[in-house]
């Protein structure tokens, strides 16, 4: 219980904590990661240049939209996990002033946290890459089940969703960058900050670092407050949470 009051104990202290997410923060809720044993790359049902490659997408954007049916399939089945509400809680009191996510799945918002940047951008919009016009994510799902590739209403042109592919940079990188350094308690939760520029964010941070997530992660271990890589992420923030109601009383 030692990292779990450690970390409770932290979290009490501060005032501006922000937070990076990254896939392993969605498994429990059914969403894979590209890279863990049963990831979508490690399995190989989808070629990783072919289907996230832009120059890929936009001379084939079949193999791009038969993710894009697997994977809206999965969204729909997904709820939160304990983590996200966690999170989302810490903001409503306060405490939490930003969550940075490498995700695309949304959970976050649906969690009921409100100041999300989405490094990777998101599945809820899409935009005509001719005219520019944007879908909801209802109506994208609608058209990727009754199209192979959709297309836009209006002009006919190529629909690609507001997700960054291979060759685009990320979004939101600077607010990202500010938000960390003006933090006093940095979470990284569910990403092993292999992948970049994202994993550059722990180097602003501070003051104060939680890592919490599966399996090795790219960090120098004398620069972090608590480590926590051998345990369920939603199990370790049930003890926080519990530890963090105990002291309220």
């Amino acid at each position: 219980m030692e990292k779990a009051e450690k970390c409770a104990k932290l979290i009490k202290e501060a005032n501006s904590i922000v937070v990076l997410s990254g896939a392993g923060i969605s498994t429990n809720a059914g969403i894979p990661d590209f890279r863990g044993p049963n990831g979508i790359y490690t399995l190989g049902k989808y070629d990783p240049d072919k289907t996230f490659g832009l120059r890929f997408f936009l001379e084939d954007p079949v193999p791009f939209y038969n993710f894009a049916r697997d994977f809206v399939s999965l969204l729909e089945k997904a709820q939160p996990t304990f983590t996200h509400k966690f999170f989302a809680e810490l903001e409503k009191q306060g405490k939490v002033k930003g969550i940075i996510t490498q995700n695309i799945d949304g959970l976050h918002q649906r969690a009921g946290s409100k100041n999300v940047l989405e490094l990777h951008g998101s599945f809820e919009r899409s935009y005509c890459l001719q005219c520019g016009k944007e879908y909801d994510f209802n109506t994208m799902k609608e058209k990727i089940f009754k199209e192979k590739v959709p297309h836009c209403d209006e002009c006919g042109g190529l629909i690609k969703p507001d997700i960054v592919f291979f060759g685009e940079q990320v979004k939101d990188f600077e607010r990202a960058e500010e938000l960390v350094y003006t933090s006093d308690l940095f979470f990284v939760v569910g990403s092993s900050l292999a992948i970049y520029p994202a994993a550059m964010l722990a180097d602003f941070a501070r003051e104060h670092i939680v890592v919490v997530a599966r399996g090795e992660v790219n960090i120098d271990p004398s620069k972090v407050d608590v480590l926590v890589n051998d345990e369920d992420i939603d199990e370790f923030f049930k003890k926080v949470s519990k530890i963090l109601t105990e002291v309220k009383r």
